[in-house]
């Protein structure tokens, strides 16, 4: 068998190739535009499912497709639009903590496999200068919540509750241990 992953996200074939997990990657075009009412946690899984089926899986072929969001005050941060939207996300996460969860779809010859994990996040207070910086370092660009944990925003992070490659963007040990199951290591 072999995995396919679905995303061009540098971050998420990272974390597979740590791991060890073999894959290649599909990439598929999906809108990650939040449905009125959708709670985050539908919303991540909805999108994996959506990434993973987009791709035409060939025989012997199991698909992955993730969904990472920032949920704070039950508001979804996505990636940012621009600087004005990065600011304002940093500043909503600033000296509070917040969600991270990311959705996980594995389409595979018997049918599909969707989970989710959820991580805890501290930020510590952030001046608005700190912010301005951040901002101006283009890192918050393409990150869902607008920083990016394993790059300069480590130091606004005091502490974390649970899965640190999730707040990167896939969490390497749910997709693991389902791999596991479906026989794929």
């Amino acid at each position: 068998m072999m995995l396919i992953l679905a995303s061009q996200s540098p971050r998420r074939r990272e974390i597979l190739a740590a791991a060890g997990i073999q894959f290649e990657v599909r990439a598929a075009g999906v809108s990650e535009e939040v449905q009125p009412g959708e709670p985050a946690r539908d919303h991540v899984r909805r999108l994996a499912v959506e990434k993973a089926s987009a791709i035409k899986r060939l025989d012997g072929e199991v698909v992955l497709g993730a969904d990472t969001v920032v949920v704070v005050d039950d508001e979804i941060l996505g990636k940012p639009k621009d600087a004005a939207d990065a600011r304002r996300m940093l500043e909503k996460l600033s000296g509070r903590e917040h969600l991270v969860i990311t959705g996980v779809a594995l389409v595979h010859a018997g049918g599909i496999v969707v989970d989710d994990c959820r991580t805890v996040v501290h930020f510590v207070p952030l001046s608005e200068a700190e912010i301005a910086a951040y901002v101006s370092s283009g890192e918050p660009d393409d990150k869902a919540g607008a920083y990016a944990i394993q790059g300069l925003a480590s130091k606004f992070i005091d502490r974390i509750e649970g899965d640190y490659s999730n707040v990167v963007g896939l969490p390497a040990a749910l997709v693991y241990r389902h791999l596991k199951v479906l026989g794929l290591l």
